[in-house]
């Protein structure tokens, strides 16, 4: 691993301090798909539901344009600076993004205004989570023993991973204890207030943290900037565009237990919360795997699982559309992304030099989100409405992991462990 920076020694509150930025982002993905419609009540006009619901649905997306800027510009800074300045920065405009959306007033106080302020607090959170990937798995990457960076990602990946629980527990309890119209006026103005209440403990926790960015005898090593490895990028592209699609697939699930499974919405905020922690088991157990058999062949057994197992899975949750069914083939489907995930994550950081791995990793990253995240659900929808079928999702899926697994079938070994032992293995042939 190139550049690998000062070796820090981490407890694991500070392994979580950096895991908590993307917990935020999912926490508060999550919550705004959970709400749309009571966001759309809100900051749209009445008697426009539908259009309400489309506005809110088009501002949820276009949080996504801004991500590749945040990640140059964050991520860069992250390879300037330090990571641990990025990774606090990043923060703190989510949490700005995150309050200033449980505050707005709604359209009919301040009129126009109120859907402007939405748009622009979303193009402000999606620049903030552009640049937060970049940094903090840089920082655990050099931060981690060589032997141990899938397990250090792997933590960060799980509390993301619990995030989503959380997400579905909030959204449960809600939805459970508030009339419809209490919940439409100022309900779900709750949601984002428990996620404001996470920022100043992970500002506290992340202003702790060391510093991994090599330090000023360094400086002038730093100055020359290593080319960027246009094949890497490139494969690393497919590789997070597969677990993007994938990921995003499960997300919408949600959606589709209720319009496509005829399920309730509390049973729907369950199935959430199944997928969670399925996939928060998933991304621990994926980082040791990948740490001792190496990151390829972990993210390929994952993948080959999932072309495997996808269709047949949403055919079976048609076929016999109950709760324990649905649950069940949502947790099976959640744990193989997460355990391509994790891998795939950590073998691009490690893969980059030191020098413009936070700045690279986060527009990479923030890319591959932009590009197959954000149009995802809207893809999904179209899909089933244009084939008819309910099991476009899990096609659209398969496609998504085919291309994927290509490209980790052209990718290189980073694994220490692996590549140690490819090593010796070479030697003793020559010797």
């Amino acid at each position: 691993m190139p550049d690998s920076g000062q070796r820090a020694h981490l407890r694991l509150h500070q392994i979580f301090a950096v895991g908590i930025g993307n917990a935020l982002e999912f926490y508060d993905f999550l919550s705004f798909s959970f709400f749309s419609i009571q966001i759309g009540h809100t900051f749209y006009p009445e008697g426009q539901t539908s259009h309400g619901l489309l506005f809110t649905l088009a501002t949820f997306g276009i949080g996504f344009v801004t991500r590749p800027l945040g990640g140059i510009v964050i991520g860069r800074y992250g390879d300037r600076a330090g990571r641990r300045p990025a990774m606090i920065l990043s923060f703190i405009l989510m949490g700005v993004a995150i309050l200033g959306l449980a505050l707005t007033p709604s359209f009919a106080r301040i009129g126009a205004a109120a859907p402007i302020m939405l748009l622009l607090l979303r193009l402000l959170q999606g620049f903030a989570l552009g640049g937060e990937v970049g940094p903090s798995t840089a920082f655990l990457v050099e931060a981690a023993p060589p032997e141990r960076r899938g397990l250090y990602v792997s933590i960060q990946s799980a509390t993301q991973d619990l995030a989503i629980v959380a997400a579905g527990i909030v959204g449960f309890v809600l939805s459970s204890v508030m009339s419809p119209s209490a919940l439409d006026e100022w309900g779900w103005r709750l949601a984002f207030l428990v996620g404001v209440i996470i920022v100043p403990v992970g500002l506290w926790l992340r202003r702790s943290l060391p510093e991994t960015l090599p330090g000023p005898a360094d400086a002038a090593s730093r100055a020359v900037r290593p080319r960027v490895p246009v094949r890497l990028l490139a494969l690393g592209l497919f590789m997070l565009g597969a677990t993007t699609v994938s990921g995003y697939v499960l997300s919408y699930l949600t959606t589709y237990a209720q319009d496509s499974l005829g399920m309730s919405p509390n049973l729907a905020f369950g199935a959430t919360m199944v997928v969670g922690l399925s996939e928060a088991l998933a991304a621990l157990f994926s980082g040791i795997l990948s740490d001792r058999f190496g990151r390829r062949p972990v993210t390929l057994a994952a993948f080959a699982a999932l072309v495997v197992l996808a269709v047949p899975t949403f055919i079976v949750m048609n076929r016999a559309p109950g709760v324990a069914i649905v649950y069940a083939a949502m947790a099976v489907l959640s744990l193989l992304v997460d355990l391509a995930s994790v891998p795939i994550l950590v073998g691009i950081t490690e893969s980059l030099p030191g020098a413009i791995r936070s700045g690279t990793l986060a527009t990479l990253y923030a890319v591959a989100i932009a590009c197959f995240g954000g149009s995802t659900q809207f893809i999904l929808q179209w899909l089933i409405g244009a084939s008819g079928s309910p099991l476009a999702p899990a096609w659209y899926m398969t496609g998504a992991i085919l291309i994927g697994s290509c490209a980790t079938l052209m990718s290189r070994e980073s694994a220490p462990r692996k590549i140690a032992a490819l090593a010796n293995r070479q030697r003793g042939v020559t010797d």
